[in-house]
């Protein structure tokens, strides 16, 4: 039996302040992933059967790059918000927590960099 009042057992377990705003960060990039998935999944099935050079002139389209960019961001962004919720819910220790965080967006970065980047590379013809 603890003497603490309920306010006493409940204190440092409350809000954070962050909770709202990262379900509206995951709900909005879901929301983009959608019509951007429905787009990139149109494009891949019209490039079916083409050749390198037909691939590479549909990304030189300044339309066809942005929205591979955008859908590449939705897409690591949505990601590492949904793989942070799943380490915050389930990884109990907290250096184990704290490393896996860190971890998780140092890699949804890097991979959301590197495929800017490559973008990037072919739609500029560099």
């Amino acid at each position: 039996m603890s003497l603490r009042s309920p306010l006493g057992r409940a204190r440092g377990l409350g809000s954070a302040k962050s909770g709202l705003h990262h379900w509206i960060a995951q709900r909005l990039t879901a929301i983009a992933l959608v019509p951007l998935s429905l787009w990139f999944i149109v494009t891949l099935v019209c490039l079916i059967g083409s050749d390198h050079a037909t691939a590479v002139e549909r990304l030189q389209s300044p339309l066809t790059a942005t929205l591979l960019i955008l859908f590449i961001a939705a897409l690591f962004h949505h990601a590492q918000l949904g793989v942070q919720v799943v380490i915050e819910d389930y990884v109990h220790g907290h250096w184990q927590k704290l490393t896996s965080l860190v971890v998780v967006k140092f890699i949804a970065v890097f991979a959301a960099l590197a495929s800017i980047i490559a973008v990037l590379k072919v739609s500029l013809g560099l």
